[in-house]
């Protein structure tokens, strides 16, 4: 290993001092910031919230401090239609229903998991995986199906939501450490030699503590409820004793297996038209395996465009971090000029940013419109669940380019697909390791 000699930082630090430019942009940068000093405001200008295909879709939902972005765009889809066929007003499905089955269901897939690899060493990569995060808030549309199709929905009248769905921290802090611990006695158990029955029934009694834990945080999933409204026409309706399984049936009646996960991932390990799994990457114990089909830009927008024109939405995963603005609410790869700003080159393809880590999807939203000129797509519309105080009273614009670059996953339904594609998801999935940059969860 080289050590840097103080003679070199001693001729870098002359050279920048007797750069009269660069002693212009510190001043600049140290007074207001990195991004706020390379801010481009042509973005914005390239950008205008106007697109020839514009879904209806109400106003935006607000997370506020949790990771729930995967339930919200979700959840969010399922909004639309109903307030399309039932004619509703600034209605909304529970998150915090979903978000308390999700934290359930995610304990016994860890608990299945430190039982799957109690024969492993601590120090292995798996179980250091596992123990790392034993769950988190963010997610996988093939988890929130699994949800759906386990526990329906219910109208956030029916669960409204607390504190602690809102502001998820503490609740995530103190169930990662029960989790932590249950998987020190679950090891213990099974190195002693106990049986398979002594270990389930032990997991039952930690799942009832899990149960209780959040009961006691979010409140307790209704099994019964009426559901009571107005309409925009100010008709009063009354439907009273559903279930959440049959008010999924009655008012969202989507069939979630015509839907399949759409990925653009161009890197080395994964061939295009090709269907990849990732292992321990789940909720539900039984549930709906997570499944994609890799296809590359040209298909994946095609797609994109085909279900909106139809006037439906589309749920996507992305990178949302990168080259994006808050306020102003602009995905676009020159919404900042770093690169002019520091004089140094940070371009990476797609490709190599999954690979060495500098991008993954991190967040999910709703494409509810794009602008299309001439048969291409230029920029897109995008429904987000930060509030209003965000981009356009919620809504974001994404350049077509940053889609290119920074968008990984749209769900599609199936019918959308070539025969060609069709085709090629009947085929059994590789095996990614659970640590893919394609495990990433939004």
């Amino acid at each position: 290993m080289s050590a840097i000699e103080p003679t070199v930082t001693q001729k870098f630090h002359d050279t920048f001092i007797e750069n009269n430019k660069q002693n212009a942009l510190q001043r600049g940068v140290i007074k207001n910031g990195i991004t706020a000093s390379a801010q481009n405001q042509s973005a914005e200008v390239n950008n205008v919230p106007v697109f020839s295909i514009d879904i209806a879709t109400g106003k935006v939902a607000n997370q506020k401090q949790s990771g729930r972005c995967w339930m919200f765009a979700a959840l969010n889809t399922f909004r639309h239609k109903m307030i399309n066929s039932f004619n509703l007003k600034d209605f909304e499905l529970s998150q915090n229903y979903t978000f308390f089955w999700d934290k359930y269901e995610k304990s016994n897939y860890f608990y299945e998991n430190i039982i799957a690899t109690a024969d492993q060493e601590l120090d292995s990569r798996k179980v250091a995986f596992l123990l790392a995060t034993p769950q988190q808030d963010g997610g996988q549309w093939d988890m929130i199906v699994s949800l759906f199709q386990k526990y329906g929905v219910v109208p956030k009248t029916a669960m409204p939501e607390s504190s602690n769905s809102s502001n998820s921290r503490d609740l995530n802090n103190y169930l990662n450490k029960k989790l932590r611990k249950d998987a020190t006695i679950l090891r213990e158990l099974i190195t002693s030699g106990k049986t398979v029955a002594e270990v389930q029934a032990a997991k039952e009694t930690m799942l009832a503590e899990v149960y209780n834990f959040l009961a006691i945080s979010l409140g307790t999933p209704p099994e019964v409820f009426d559901f009571e409204y107005r309409d925009e026409e100010k008709m009063y309706h009354l439907d009273q004793k559903l279930t959440p399984q049959s008010f999924y049936e009655k008012y969202v009646g989507v069939n979630l297996d015509d839907y399949v996960s759409v990925i653009n991932a161009p890197t080395a390990d994964k061939p295009y038209n090709q269907t990849y799994t990732v292992e321990m990457l789940g909720n539900v114990v039984g549930g709906k395996e997570v499944k994609y089909i890799n296809v590359d830009m040209t298909t994946f927008k095609k797609l994109a465009v085909a279900q909106l024109e139809q006037g439906e939405s589309v749920w996507f995963g992305c990178d949302v971090g990168q080259s994006s603005t808050r306020d102003s609410g602009i995905m676009s790869l020159d919404a900042y000029d770093i690169d002019d700003l520091f004089d140094i080159d940070f371009t990476m393809t797609k490709a190599q940013r999954l690979d060495f880590g500098e991008s993954l999807m991190t967040h999910a939203m709703v494409l509810t419109g794009v602008d299309v000129i001439e048969g291409a797509s230029t920029k897109w519309k995008v429904e987000n669940s930060w509030g209003e105080k965000v981009g356009d009273k919620g809504f974001f614009v994404m350049s077509d380019a940053w889609m290119d670059e920074y968008t990984y996953q749209i769900v599609i339904r199936k019918e959308l697909l070539s025969k060609e594609l069709q085709e090629i998801w009947q085929q059994e999935p590789t095996v990614l390791a659970p640590w893919d940059p394609m495990g990433a969860l939004a």
